[in-house]
């Protein structure tokens, strides 16, 4: 049992962090610098690279940091709402609708998928049907953000 609950939390973080790649963070080490940058990868034991980093050395276009010496990684900008889109579109799309949290994706009908950049495979009607409701989940999204 507990060998079961330390693998369930094991994939959990697993999951958690792999939704943060493409992501603004930012990172504290435990030398005290900070640094914010677009997470490119992270391995299992927490190193990361960062593109675009900027922090306590200035500027820096690509950074690889040591996971042993990383006190804090934070998400910056808010991560897209991929379960309340996916409730908009069972509102339209009755039991037809999947999240795929680990691939940042809804799949719709088995043949329409949605990310945070709007329908990215699938057409025809319910595509169009689709792509109506992410395009208003994402300019409501916006107006609720100001």
């Amino acid at each position: 049992m507990v060998k079961e609950l330390a693998a369930t939390v094991f994939r959990r973080f697993g999951e958690e962090l792999a939704t943060m790649i493409g992501r603004r963070i930012g990172v504290e080490t435990s030398e005290g610098r900070s640094y914010q940058g677009d997470l490119l990868g992270i391995d299992e034991k927490l190193n990361l690279i960062i593109d675009n980093v900027t922090g306590t050395d200035g500027k820096v276009f690509k950074l690889i940091l040591n996971g042993s010496y990383i006190k804090e990684v934070r998400l910056i900008e808010k991560p897209f709402d991929l379960k309340t889109l996916a409730e908009r579109l069972e509102r339209v799309f009755p039991g037809l609708v999947k999240i795929r949290e680990e691939i940042g994706a809804i799949i719709v009908m088995d043949k329409i998928k949605l990310t945070e950049k709007g329908v990215v495979e699938g057409s025809g009607l319910a595509a169009d049907r689709a792509k109506g409701i992410y395009d208003e989940f994402v300019k409501q999204s916006r107006v609720q953000g100001s």
